[in-house]
């Protein structure tokens, strides 16, 4: 338990112990190296407010004495504020047209496939899309308040099926008359040991929760993304999850597309692929081959050019997302130029 004083008032000051500790200022000189050196009262005074800057509690936890500056003090008892050097400190004033100009120059850079923005953290990205103009509804906008609350208001009749109890009976009617049990899928049905087919097992690859898991762990740890697609189906083998995901979550992170397979389709195809995805992110034509490859020096000195834009890392890591059966192993074995 702690020491619990009987005496009511101020406690007693007490001298300071005249041992060899550190904090005693009169502690004996005798023997001791460095006597110059020996903290003065005013030093020791400041150690000792440092010290007391926590709170005394008993065995059980509960605080006894409150720490300074945190206890609850009578009204009109002077109190002291921590100071701050950011009270001290300049603020950052922009004016609207050097705003408005980042705003156009930097939206621009960010919609260009070809221009990249390294650590957008350091700038007011959050500036850029003016979420608070679209907030509000504007409902004075689609419709005036006079024409809707004031004299000249006009009220506008629902929307409804039926416009009376003769027309809903008839209504009710026609229905009732085609209606047929076999299309209804409410109805419960006994059970006569006919069901449905299982659906093929083909159909529900790529939904298990672990692939989602990896493809998200390859995302977070990466710094360049290169999806692959099959020339065969660009539209049908690229991922509108993933490139919308990374353009909400993820902006500083690089995407480019890796066009596979040209091999398989016309070269007047490819071209026009190309042409059409280049629109919307870097995209390269590729051929995976160990042999006689296609695209990789120009996916080599991409990937160069990328790492001589993070000069803060030693080395990027890249990472190749795409459908299965896209080749992905094909293009790594490629820039690896050996077999597995």
């Amino acid at each position: 338990m702690p020491k619990v004083r009987s005496t009511p008032g101020r406690p007693r000051k007490e001298g300071f112990n005249r041992s060899n500790h550190s904090l005693n200022p009169e502690r004996p000189t005798e023997g001791l190296k460095g006597v110059g050196k020996l903290r003065s009262r005013s030093t020791i005074n400041r150690l000792q407010m440092y010290r007391n800057f926590r709170a005394k509690r008993d065995r059980r936890g509960k605080i006894v004495t409150p720490a300074p500056f945190q206890g609850r003090v009578a009204s009109g008892t002077v109190a002291r504020v921590e100071p701050s050097v950011k009270w001290f400190g300049n603020s950052r004033v922009i004016s609207q047209n050097a705003l408005q100009k980042f705003q156009e120059e930097m939206g621009n850079a960010i919609k260009d496939p070809y221009k990249v923005v390294l650590k957008p953290t350091d700038l007011p990205i959050t500036l850029l899309n003016e979420s608070a103009k679209y907030q509000k509804v504007h409902l004075l906008d689609t419709e005036s308040f006079e024409t809707t609350f004031g004299k000249k208001k006009q009220r506008k009749r629902p929307n409804l099926a039926v416009r009376d109890l003769t027309d809903m009976s008839r209504t009710a009617e026609e229905q009732s008359e085609q209606y047929t049990e076999e299309k209804d899928r409410d109805l419960v049905r006994e059970d006569d040991g006919v069901k449905d087919a299982v659906r093929d097992w083909v159909f529900g690859a790529g939904q298990s929760k672990r692939i989602w898991n990896e493809l998200h762990k390859v995302v977070d740890s990466s710094d360049v993304l290169l999806q692959v697609l099959d020339a065969r189906d660009p539209l049908g083998t690229r991922s509108k999850y993933i490139e919308e995901f990374l353009r909400k979550e993820k902006p500083h992170k690089h995407l480019f597309f890796i066009l596979n397979k040209v091999d398989l389709v016309p070269t007047w195809v490819t071209q026009r692929w190309v042409a059409i995805l280049s629109k919307e992110y870097p995209t390269i034509a590729f051929h995976a081959s160990l042999t006689h490859p296609f695209g990789k020096g120009a996916l080599i000195n991409l990937l160069r050019q990328l790492g001589k834009l993070h000069i803060d890392k030693r080395q990027i890591s890249v990472g190749f997302i795409g459908y299965p059966n896209v080749g992905k192993s094909s293009v790594i074995n490629t820039l690896r130029s050996r077999i597995f």
